[in-house]
């Protein structure tokens, strides 16, 4: 059970502050339940969801997980889906993002990149579609990237870019862990 104040990321809506714990007074609201109130850090509204429901929840990464997936970006393949069918390219694009991870969204995000760029190269632009998804996955993926790293999200591509450059900014010898530990 998380607690006030736990940073969580909810299902699609990216990272959320959960704001209380307990019985909430609303038409929806079943008496004697608890929910969590969810403010997202993206986003104006407030969710409230029970505390024991199947949605997908999960904290947000630490800053070392943030930080290993940085420097896992050039592994990720970016193989972008030859579909046709917009309906059948949206269903796909869809469940990139119903897996919840994080990978998952920079292979999606890497995928729609070589894609829009392949369109540019023939004379056309990337499709409404495409960019669309990119942005979101772009949104949610910065969104728990600059949480965990404790950054503005718009400062997290040039975070990212800087990392890929540098390489990750190891800890001292007795901590390094992950990508770091090679350096031992």
């Amino acid at each position: 059970m998380y607690k006030i104040g736990d940073m969580i990321v909810y299902g699609t809506s990216g990272v959320c502050r959960v704001a209380d714990v307990g019985p909430v007074r609303a038409a929806h609201a079943s008496e004697g339940r608890k929910y969590y109130t969810l403010e997202p850090v993206y986003g104006t509204e407030t969710i409230y969801i029970p505390v024991d429901t199947t949605a997908f929840m999960r904290p947000v990464m630490s800053r070392r997980e943030a930080e290993e997936l940085i420097a896992q970006i050039p592994l990720i393949r970016e193989d972008p889906a030859n579909i046709h069918s917009l309906q059948s390219l949206v269903e796909h694009y869809q469940s990139s993002f119903q897996q919840n991870d994080c990978a998952e969204l920079i292979h999606l995000i890497k995928a729609l990149y070589v894609k829009g760029q392949s369109a540019q190269q023939a004379g056309r632009k990337p499709s409404q579609v495409d960019q669309r998804y990119r942005k979101r996955a772009e949104d949610l993926l910065h969104g728990e990237l600059a949480v965990a790293l404790g950054i503005q999200r718009e400062e997290v591509p040039d975070f990212i870019r800087q990392s890929l450059r540098d390489g990750p900014q190891c800890p001292s010898k007795a901590a390094r862990q992950g990508p770091c530990a090679k350096e031992a």
